[in-house]
């Protein structure tokens, strides 16, 4: 198929490509073809200005329309797709309903951001969760939410209409196609991926692209040729076993979220303050291994619970243990031909463990320190099992193995713990940055074990006022 031939679907109607770059933001793409209602305001996935629906096909109809971040899609993983922007909610004449209540409410002020906040509000009012969690990716400049709380609201008391958005809600579920353009490959089944890759080994790997999406927006050289994997069926699935959980690489972080439960409290806890939902619903857990970046919030937990790295190439199929994927600063243990397939989280009785993040925002923004913690205690209360991860302290994430050593086989107490904290403390030499000294994260990440003791271990320690 010829570049010019792939087309998608654009607020209703079948819409041609064209022959451009792939690698071009559809935001960028909507602009040139004169759909400016879709803002831009930081071109990086920070802002929400640019949120527009995203129809997932084959999702279940509380998921099937999702708002994500325009600035962060390339136009090469549009082809069979399908989006409305601000331009399609108003219908014959008549603003819909999520409008009508942002005007009864006032909830625009300056008017940049309302459109991303509209599209956002109408996502989650056909998902059923119309509440302050449903916009946390939309930035009001004005510092107007209150009047968009309510709106939201308002909305949430309201039966949904029936309308456009209901009917593609309701539609049976079908499969995106595969499409092939030069540079830009999307294939549909593990197997076609990995011949591609094995035939353009410079070829870089984009799955929600939430991280390479950035350095696309913001202009930075591409890669020689992509190799997108949001199309594999393989890599979406998510297996809950007694033993353990089975993660496929594809899986995104908002459908994880959704979907873990109580199986493992400390990962649920990191996804809940990881980035914006925009990005939750692209991002994937194995994006977040992959870019090995050392504030990534994801890693730390998978430190912690000693998860498994299933890596597929036509080679072969190895497993790697986490705590040996990562090799220095933005390095993994991958081989150039190899793509990270699935993560196994164990699932062993008694284990107590937990996550924090510390960061200037609640959410949607950079770790200062990102920790998580898991530990097992026998019938006497003493450790048998011990991680304490962090992230945001090293070029890579890292245990404190010798603390961790050093809790096994004792009584966890008082004593043990104020030994414990000094210890931690005293582990590691992070870097003085922008965002905090050296010497205030190393009190975080002492303070924040002694957090996690006192929650979710009942003991009094003090937590200091860093955590």
């Amino acid at each position: 198929m010829k570049p010019t031939d792939l087309e998608f679907r654009l607020n209703g109607r079948a819409q041609a490509i064209g022959d451009g770059e792939p690698t071009e933001s559809l935001l960028r793409w909507l602009h040139r073809q004169g759909l400016r209602g879709t803002k831009e305001g930081c071109g990086d996935g920070d802002c929400g200005a640019c949120t527009v629906l995203l129809v997932q096909p084959d999702a279940p109809s509380d998921r099937r329309l999702q708002a994500i971040n325009s600035c962060l899609l390339p136009m090469g993983q549009l082809a069979g797709r399908e989006v409305y922007t601000v331009e399609a909610v108003a219908a014959d004449g008549q603003l819909h309903p999520v409008q009508q209540a942002m005007v009864r409410q006032g909830g625009s002020q300056c008017g940049y951001c309302t459109p991303g906040f509209v599209m956002s509000l109408l996502a989650g009012q056909y998902a059923g969760q119309l509440d302050a969690h449903c916009f946390e990716g939309n930035l009001c400049r004005c510092t107007g939410y209150r009047p968009i709380r309510a709106a939201a609201a308002e909305l949430a008391a309201q039966a949904l209409p029936a309308d456009q958005f209901a009917q593609r809600c309701q539609s049976p579920p079908s499969a995106l196609p595969a499409t092939d353009r030069p540079g830009f490959h999307c294939p549909t089944s593990l197997a076609e991926a990995l011949r591609l890759k094995a035939a353009q080994p410079q070829a870089s790997w984009i799955a929600g692209a939430t991280d390479l999406g950035v350095g696309l927006s913001q202009h930075r050289p591409p890669a020689p040729a992509y190799i997108a994997l949001d199309r594999v069926s393989e890599l979406q699935r998510l297996q809950f076993e007694a033993e353990q959980t089975i993660i496929g690489a594809g899986v995104s972080l908002r459908q994880l979220e959704l979907s873990l439960g109580d199986a493992h409290p400390a990962l649920t806890q990191m996804l809940s303050v990881f980035a914006a939902r925009q990005v939750r619903e692209r991002a994937t857990l194995g994006g977040n291994l992959g870019t090995a970046s050392p504030i990534g919030d994801l890693l730390p937990v998978l430190l912690a619970l000693d998860a498994r790295l299933e890596c597929h190439s036509l080679r072969g199929v190895r497993q790697i243990e986490v705590a040996e994927f990562f090799n220095g600063y933005r390095q993994t243990a991958l081989a150039e031909d190899e793509l990270l397939a699935r993560v196994r989280l164990p699932r062993p009785p008694g284990l107590i463990s937990a996550s924090y993040k510390v960061s200037k925002r609640p959410s949607d923004d950079i770790s200062i320190v990102a920790a998580a913690f898991a530990l097992r205690l026998d019938d006497e209360g003493r450790v048998v099992h011990a991680r304490l991860a962090y992230g945001g302290v090293a070029a890579t994430p890292v245990r404190a193995l010798a603390v961790e050593q050093s809790l096994l086989g004792q009584r966890l107490d008082e004593t043990l713990a104020q030994a414990a904290m000094t210890a931690v403390r005293e582990s590691f030499e992070p870097l003085n940055d922008q965002r905090a000294s050296a010497d205030y994260r190393r009190s975080l990440c002492a303070s924040l074990f002694g957090r996690f003791l006192a929650e979710s271990c009942g003991l009094a320690t003090p937590l200091g006022a860093d955590a």
